[in-house]
C-alpha cells in the first residue's frame, strides 16, 4: 500500500548518511502503470490499449519494481477488492485515450472506495463529549473542547474544524508534505487574537515529526505535517490556517514552483485578479507551460507555475515574478501595481511577487482561512476564473469548508500537477 508517512521521511532525509539509512529501512517499489517512450519513439497519442500491451511485452518485474495486471470491465468489483485491501480507490481509463501530460482528462476518473468523509464521520455531533481519545492511524490523540465555537458568525466548532480536516486529509497532505510549516492559531475562534508559530510547541506528542531550519545561531524545528494524526492535533491546537513555503525542507534553497499572489485593493475585488490571473495564464500558455489558479479563501488569488524538475534559486524565481508583474503593469497600469506601496493599491491588483522568497510562505491549497466564514483556499479549474470573470460576482469564487469537500469527490485535486509537473522557467 501506498505510504504518505514513509515517502515523506524518505524526502525529508537531510544527509547522506540519513539517505542511505532510511534507503535501508523504507525501501520502495516503482509500479509502472503505462508506457510513454519506446526504442526512441513516443507513444503518447497511441490509445491506452495499445501502450498497455507494449509495456507487458517488456515484462518488467523485479524486487523494485513490477507492472501490475490492469483490468477491463468489473470496475466494481475491482474498487471493492482495493478497498478490502486498504486501498482508497482505483483510476477507470478509456482505453483508447491518448496521454495528456500534466493535463487533467475527462478519459480518466478517479473513483473513491466509497463515498467520500463527510463532516461528522471522525467525531459524529452527540456521540462524544467535549473531550475525544481517539487512535488514528497507531497514534493516540487527545482532542479538546469540541464543542468551542471558532467561527461565531456561522457557529462552526472545534469539531467541525477537526472533521474538516480528518475529510480533506487525502488531497492536502500531498500538499504539506516534506514542507516546514508555518501555523497560524486562533485558540479563542476568528474574532479573539491570534498568532503565527513557527517553532513547533515543546508539547508536542513525540510522534510529531519535525525539520530544522534556520541559522545556526538561531534554530527552528518546523512541523511537518505528513500524516493524518498530525494534522488533527494542529487542528486540536486551532491551527486554522497551514501556511507552507514553495521549497521542501530537505532542500530550502530550491523552490519547486513560482507562485503570483494576486491581492486587491479596495474597491477592486477577486473579480479584477481574474483578470490578472486570465492574464497571466494566457502568457504562460504563449511558452507552453501550464499554471495553476486557486483562491486564497480571503479576498484574492493565487496563480501558481510548477518547476517540477528542474533546479532553481530563489533568486531566479524571484526576479522572474518580478519581471513578470512589472510587464504587467506596465501593460496594464490601471489594473496591475507591482510595488508595494499602499497608496498605488486603491482600485488595482497587487501582483506580489516577493512571495518567492526562502523566508516566505503561502496558504497552502484546501486550507481553512480565519474569515468571518469558515471559507477554504480553493484549486479552480480555469473555466471557473473565466466564468467568474464574466459574471462580475465575487460570491462565485467564495468557497466554505463542505462545498470544497463536495468539490474534492466530483473532481479530485485540481492542483496536484503544481506538485510534480516537470516545467523549465522561460527565458522572457
Amino acid at each position: 500500500r501506498p505510504s504518505t508517512e514513509a515517502l515523506g521521511r524518505r524526502g525529508a532525509a537531510a544527509s547522506p548518511a540519513q539517505v542511505k539509512r532510511l534507503v535501508r529501512e523504507l525501501p520502495v517499489t516503482y509500479v509502472i502503470f503505462d508506457l510513454l517512450w519506446l526504442d526512441g519513439h513516443s507513444l503518447l497519442e497511441r490509445p491506452y490499449a495499445a501502450r498497455r500491451e507494449r509495456l507487458a511485452a517488456l515484462d518488467l518485474a523485479g524486487e523494485r519494481w513490477q507492472t501490475p495486471a490492469h483490468v477491463v470491465g468489473h470496475g466494481a468489483e475491482v474498487l471493492e477488492a482495493g478497498a478490502g485491501h486498504g486501498l482508497r480507490g482505483i483510476v477507470a481509463k478509456r482505453l483508447d485515450s491518448e496521454y495528456r501530460p500534466g493535463r487533467r482528462s475527462p478519459a480518466w476518473v478517479e473513483v473513491g472506495a466509497g463515498a467520500p468523509p463527510s463532516a461528522g464521520e471522525l467525531l459524529p455531533a452527540g456521540e462524544t463529549g467535549a473531550r475525544a481519545a481517539l487512535r488514528i492511524e497507531g497514534r493516540a490523540l487527545e482532542l479538546s473542547n469540541l464543542e468551542k465555537v471558532l467561527y461565531p458568525k456561522t457557529g462552526t466548532t472545534k469539531r467541525e474544524v477537526i472533521n474538516y480536516y480528518a475529510a480533506i486529509a487525502p488531497v492536502l497532505l500531498a500538499h504539506l508534505g516534506g514542507r516546514a510549516l508555518t501555523v497560524k492559531r486562533w485558540p479563542d475562534g476568528v474574532d479573539g487574537k491570534s498568532f503565527y508559530q513557527k517553532q513547533s510547541p515543546a508539547h508536542r506528542p513525540d510522534w510529531v515529526r519535525t525539520a530544522r531550519l534556520g541559522s545556526a545561531a538561531k534554530p527552528i524545528d518546523f512541523t511537518l505535517a505528513e500524516d493524518l494524526p498530525t494534522l488533527l492535533w494542529l487542528a486540536n491546537l486551532a491551527a486554522l490556517e497551514l501556511h507552507a513555503p514553495l521549497a521542501l525542507a530537505a532542500t530550502p534553497t530550491r523552490p519547486t514552483a513560482v507562485v503570483f499572489d494576486l491581492d486587491p485593493g479596495a474597491p477592486a475585488t477577486v473579480i479584477e485578479c481574474c483578470e490578472v490571473a486570465v492574464r497571466l495564464h494566457g502568457m504562460f500558455d504563449h511558452f507552453g507551460l501550464q499554471s495553476f489558479a486557486k483562491t486564497s479563501g480571503s479576498k484574492g488569488l493565487q496563480v501558481y507555475l510548477p518547476l517540477g524538475g528542474e533546479e532553481v534559486t530563489f533568486g531566479q524565481t524571484k526576479a522572474f515574478a518580478k519581471l513578470v508583474a512589472e510587464l504587467l503593469a506596465g501593460d496594464e497600469p490601471e489594473l496591475v501595481v507591482a510595488r508595494v506601496t499602499p497608496a498605488l493599491r486603491t482600485g488595482r491588483v497587487f501582483v506580489d511577487w516577493n512571495q518567492n522568497d526562502e523566508s516566505k510562505t503561502t496558504v497552502s491549497a484546501y486550507s481553512l482561512r480565519a474569515r468571518p466564514h469558515p471559507t477554504v483556499s480553493t484549486p479552480l479549474d480555469w473555466e471557473e476564473v473565466d466564468g467568474a470573470l464574466r459574471s462580475g460576482d465575487p460570491a462565485d469564487l467564495a468557497f466554505e469548508a463542505g462545498q470544497v469537500l463536495e468539490r474534492v469527490a466530483e473532481h479530485g485535486d485540481l492542483f496536484a500537477p503544481v506538485l510534480s509537473l516537470p516545467q523549465e522557467l522561460p527565458r522572457l
